[in-house]
């Protein structure tokens, strides 16, 4: 049987990227920084230097929904690309006379994706512009000290929860799995500290898609504590002091479509209380507990969501390859249709990768952090310290049926006739992810991993009949100076 052109160029690629990685040796054992440009006087100058390959695989794309909710759309289910990145940049540290530090970075992202990705976009990229900012850190006396940054930069808070990714990769801009995009196209974030105690300020403006610019911009602030045994406590305020994106309403009784309401997102405001602490130290030695609750409201268009999780982890210390075991549950409130108020979450700008937000490996593709909830478990074992092996389970289901599980794609008329949206199964998947990390130095990073979704009892009733599982795998070499 011919191969076809997209997975042999992805097979090609995957078989060049070990290749490379593997073969790849860098200088790295100097002492000396090949990228430190200048050093005297109180001024360093230094170069940076990221680059990426990637090779996909995926075979049953979402299940093959498409072929039951879009089929004028023509989707191949079954698809394989190349994706590529390159980040160069530059940054400089100033000691001033006072003691302060004056600093700052300027990058670019360049990316490419070859052949088809997972939503149909390919052969296509872009240049964007990545950080760009000023700052200033220093002390203020007392135990006090201070940093202030104006400009473009990447910002996470808490957990990832909410503000993490500030900008968008894949579609026109390519490199969809790699997301090499992390900066906030505009940022004002201010910084004061004391001890274990830090207090922050910001204004950001994520570097949205030009094409699904929701003209979003956010306001607030963090607390957060450090404990010195480890662990930490602390909260986010965040309120979204201007936006053009839409919200999705379940239609009354859940019979009909979403209702979609312009700019609804504007005004919406959300608290979220984090933590990670081991609570009995000695009595539950190398046990981690971690948890997370969100609440949402904006009293301008009635809504009201909540959000958390809490996870439990254990690791056999002193078993080989120092196994880590990690139980989790994760729930993202979905639209009552009963109800005139909107109870749908909206995650904002959360960090979706497997080992942060992600729910699931593969639903996370299909999924937004709203109306599902997943039970997860994770082990990972560390056989060297380069090498990681990783298993992850998530069973997935919807908390309300007949409501927007992501943003209402699949409104379809059902066999009554009826126009309906959501799903009337919670039910959704069941995914296993298996990855593989190798630092092959301190340069070069080598990640691989295969991924099965098996569909559940709301998928297969989209589709009407038993939905075939949705399988792939990647190879991916980054390389950092």
């Amino acid at each position: 049987m011919r191969t076809a052109p997209g997975k042999r160029v992805a097979r090609n690629a995957s078989v060049f990227i070990l290749l490379i990685a593997l073969g790849w040796h860098p200088a790295h054992a100097q002492d000396q920084d090949p990228m430190l440009f200048h050093d005297e006087n109180g001024l360093k100058i230094r170069g940076h230097l990221q680059f990426g390959l990637n090779a996909v695989t995926e075979d049953n794309l979402f299940w093959d929904l498409a072929a039951t909710t879009a089929p004028a759309g023509g989707f191949d289910p079954d698809t394989a690309w190349l994706e590529g990145y390159i980040k160069p940049g530059i940054s400089f540290e100033y000691q001033l006379d006072a003691g302060a530090v004056f600093y700052g970075k300027l990058s670019a992202v360049a990316s490419y994706t070859w052949g088809k990705d997972a939503f149909d976009t390919g052969d296509t990229g872009t240049l964007t512009l990545e950080e760009a900012y000023l700052a200033m850190r220093g002390d203020l006396g007392s135990g006090l000290s201070y940093d202030l940054s104006l400009g473009p930069r990447e910002l996470t808070l808490g957990t990832g929860m909410l503000i993490a990714n500030g900008a968008t990769s894949g579609f026109e801009r390519g490199a969809l799995k790699l997301g090499p995009r992390k900066a906030w196209e505009r940022a004002a974030i201010g910084r004061l500290s004391s001890a274990n105690v830090t207090g922050t300020a910001f204004y950001l403006d994520p570097n949205e898609l030009p094409s699904t610019d929701g003209q979003n911009a956010l306001a607030g602030f963090d607390l957060r504590y450090d404990a010195p045994q480890g662990g930490y406590l602390g909260a986010t305020y965040v309120d979204v002091v201007s936006s053009n994106s839409p919200y999705p309403q379940a239609a009354p009784g859940g019979v009909g479509p979403p209702a979609v309401t312009p700019g609804a997102r504007q005004d919406t405001r959300t608290m979220n209380l984090y933590a990670s602490t081991n609570l009995f130290a000695e009595a539950l030695e190398n046990w981690v507990f971690t948890g997370d609750f969100a609440y949402q409201w904006n009293d301008r268009i009635d809504m009201k969501a909540r959000a958390g999780r809490v996870t439990a982890g254990y690791t056999f210390a002193h078993l080989p390859s120092t196994p880590k075991l990690t139980f989790g549950y994760q729930t993202f409130s979905g639209d009552d249709p009963n109800t005139t108020t909107l109870e749908r979450f909206d995650p904002l700008y959360y960090q979706g990768s497997p080992s942060a937000w992600a729910t699931g490996s593969k639903s996370a593709s299909t999924f937004i952090n709203s109306n599902v909830n997943a039970l997860t478990l994770a082990l990972r074992l560390q056989p060297t310290r380069q090498d990681t092996w990783t298993l992850r389970y998530a069973h997935i289901r919807a908390n309300e049926l007949n409501s927007p599980v992501q943003f209402g794609q699949a409104t379809r008329v059902d066999v009554n006739g009826n126009v309906v949206s959501g799903v009337t199964n919670a039910h959704l998947a069941d995914d296993l992810f298996l990855e593989y990390s190798r630092i092959i130095n301190r340069n070069t990073f080598l990640t691989a991993g295969v991924s099965v979704s098996f569909p559940g009892k709301a998928i297969d009733n989209v589709i009407g009949r038993s939905a075939a599982p949705w399988t792939g795998g990647f190879v991916n070499v980054v390389f950092n100076f």
